[in-house]
């Protein structure tokens, strides 16, 4: 029986895979066979508690701050191939912090800037394998977010950027999708998951009225990457349980 899921000797790097959503598809795969590396950004994997849903067992890791161009440049390959890159790197500043000039640079050069960084980094490895990368958005890009205008601006760049490296990228047989989750909880959204009456009020307006789980944005992206979608491309596919309808 094929099971198109099944990446066993497939080698999966997940930018951002330390904690959160990332870390959780960086898991996906693992348990579906994958050799899986994570970029984060702390000194050593050692240096992530587990309270902010970091598990970095079984996986590979490197320091990289995706926001300076030139560590993206310098950083080594995880390994001698590549044949899935999740693009998960992703900030936010609170308190309005956005609209003043260091809190938009670096949202921007981390959530926007890096994925094309990354994505030029490995297109050789990718188009010599035939691989995919997804791009872990939002549906903040869907919309406007109020207090966080360059989170907004950079997922709706990042949607953007999902569509033209799609079309760049299939003539290499490069597969680009993306995922634009809703509301999941990470150490991001604890500033609504740890309110208790913000979190009754955002989960009034979720369909399912729950919030999401980064295994839910794994079982996502493993879609994706996989057999199952190889005539996606360019895509990006919400997964917010109905937060957006």
């Amino acid at each position: 029986m094929i099971n198109d899921t099944d990446f066993t000797g497939k080698r999966v790097l997940v930018v951002g895979g330390s904690s959160g959503i990332g870390n959780g598809i960086a898991h996906g795969f693992r348990l579906r066979g994958a050799q899986v590396h994570v970029w984060g950004t702390r000194a050593d994997a050692g240096d992530y508690d587990a309270a902010d849903g970091s598990d970095l067992a079984g996986l590979g890791y490197t320091c990289v701050d995706v926001g300076d161009p030139d560590a993206i440049e310098a950083a080594p390959a995880p390994f001698d191939g590549l044949d899935v890159l999740i693009l998960c790197q992703g900030t936010v500043v609170y308190k309005r912090g956005e609209f003043e000039r260091p809190g938009w640079d670096r949202v921007m050069a981390v959530n926007l800037d890096s994925l094309m960084h990354c994505s030029r980094k490995f297109r050789v490895a990718l188009s010599e394998t035939k691989g995919s990368i997804v791009i872990v958005s939002s549906i903040s890009g869907l919309k406007a977010n109020i207090g966080n205008p360059a989170y907004a601006a950079s997922k709706a760049g990042a949607i953007s950027l999902t569509k033209t490296l799609g079309q760049a990228y299939a003539a290499d047989g490069i597969r680009v999708n993306g995922l634009a989750p809703g509301l999941v909880d990470t150490k991001l959204t604890k500033v609504t998951t740890q309110n208790p009456q913000r979190l009754e009020g955002a989960l009034a307006a979720i369909a399912q009225r729950r919030a999401g789980t980064p295994e839910d944005m794994a079982g996502a992206a493993i879609f994706l990457a996989s057999p199952l979608a190889s005539y996606v491309t360019g895509h990006t596919l919400v997964v917010d349980g109905g937060l957006s309808l």
